[in-house]
């Protein structure tokens, strides 16, 4: 079956032992946001909701600022060394989480983890067209973005159900544990992932490679018509990520059940959208799928606020494949038009753009849904659009885009 094509990247030994090392620290995160919540109630008591929100601005802001520093030093050192000091930093940090009493704690330890992240993250993207084949590694991104919603929807539940039986606190030495079998797994791939770097110049400096990561990304047509698509999903999602709650328990009076299955239905649409990019590769331009991810999650959200439970599932399964398309070719554009000896800095610099999208669009999506409760996904929507049409009104940037 083509939808299983992603699947064929696995044949690939040194793929297939990353995508197993990512795996396992994706399932580190779910225990990590799990215990996190259990932590912060355990901790804070009614001041939960407001650690937790501390982290989640933590965590975006370790992103945007770090990132960039990551990927340029992702194109200078061995990715490989650099990936297993992020898995192993936070296992320590991980391992020092039982030990919290404070909330200042929490903060500190959350943004230091966040911080190993970005550069975890920026160094296991570039290094995945290193250890694929040119006509592999998009179906390699697909799987690995497929796995990430898979685990972003079944991870919490198994989280959970461990966390009840060992304690809230106790779930952080298992946390810990998956990242150090992460780092195993990597540090075990019989290949150096260092770039060669002779076509750079002898000057450049990290700094240099910072503003060259950035000027990269946003100098390319095809790159910067996708990261500014990605806003425009980032409106979208930030909806749904922060108003399906009081959507589902307010405005539709339904219970946490009905929630569960609503962001389920997400983290589904997303899963099969992910596949189906593997399957479709090559028939379709990355900026085509780009397109009209960002056209899809936004018109799954416009009508939102006015239907029922059962369509409201339907909506969300498209939103949450509006959202892969954009997401997983933009990756796979950067592969394709960037250099290998400089991927390192572009995926940095990427990494910390799309999520400054998220640091925008988050608090909007909290205003809506304070200020106009029973419009917020329509008026969302409506600026989604406004953003989409301002891309689309460029013909410059979309004729140059078109052949990615």
């Amino acid at each position: 079956m083509k939808v299983l094509l992603p699947f064929r990247s696995l044949r690939n030994p040194l793929f297939a032992r990353l995508y197993a090392a990512q795996t396992t620290s994706l399932l580190g995160d779910a225990f990590t946001w799990v215990g996190l919540a259990l932590l912060a109630f355990e901790v804070g008591g009614a001041r939960s909701a407001a650690i937790l929100a501390g982290a989640l601005t933590l965590r975006v802001t370790a992103f945007v600022a770090l990132s960039p520093l990551a990927g340029a030093l992702a194109d200078r050192m061995d990715r490989k060394t650099l990936m297993v000091a992020a898995d192993l930093g936070r296992m320590v940090v991980i391992g020092l989480m039982p030990l919290v009493s404070e909330v200042w704690q929490v903060y500190v330890l959350m943004f230091a983890l966040n911080a190993l992240t970005a550069f975890f993250t920026p160094a296991y993207q570039a290094a995945l067209p290193q250890v694929t084949r040119q006509k592999d590694y998009a179906q390699a991104i697909a799987l690995s973005g497929a796995t990430y919603e898979v685990l972003g929807v079944l991870g919490p539940g198994v989280a959970g159900a461990i966390a009840g039986l060992i304690g809230a606190r106790n779930i952080f030495f298992l946390d810990a544990g998956t990242f150090l079998i992460s780092a195993l797994l990597i540090l075990t791939l019989p290949v150096r992932l260092r770039v060669d770097r002779s076509s750079d110049t002898a000057q450049a400096t990290t700094l240099r490679d910072v503003q060259d990561g950035t000027l990269r990304l946003w100098q390319d047509a095809p790159m910067r018509y996708a990261l500014l698509l990605e806003l425009v999903a980032a409106v979208s999602g930030a909806l749904i990520l922060v108003g399906t709650v009081g959507l589902v328990r307010g405005q539709l009076e339904l219970g946490d059940l009905e929630y569960g299955w609503g962001m389920a239905a997400f983290g589904v649409g997303a899963t099969l959208a992910a596949l189906a990019v593997g399957a479709l590769e090559g028939r379709l331009p990355r900026t085509t799928f780009v397109l009209l991810g960002a056209l899809v999650s936004t018109l799954a959200v416009l009508p939102a606020n006015f239907v029922p439970f059962i369509p409201l599932l339907l909506l969300w399964i498209l939103a949450g494949a509006g959202q892969n398309w954009v997401n997983l070719p933009t990756q796979t554009l950067i592969a394709d038009r960037t250099p290998e000896a400089f991927q390192g800095r572009v995926y940095g610099a990427h990494f910390a753009w799309s999520h400054l999208w998220w640091a925008l669009t988050y608090p909007l999506a909290g205003w809506l849904g304070s200020r106009f409760a029973e419009q917020s996904f329509l008026y969302g929507g409506f600026v989604a659009v406004v953003l989409l049409a301002g891309v689309m009104l460029q013909p410059r940037l979309r004729n140059r885009a078109t052949p990615g």
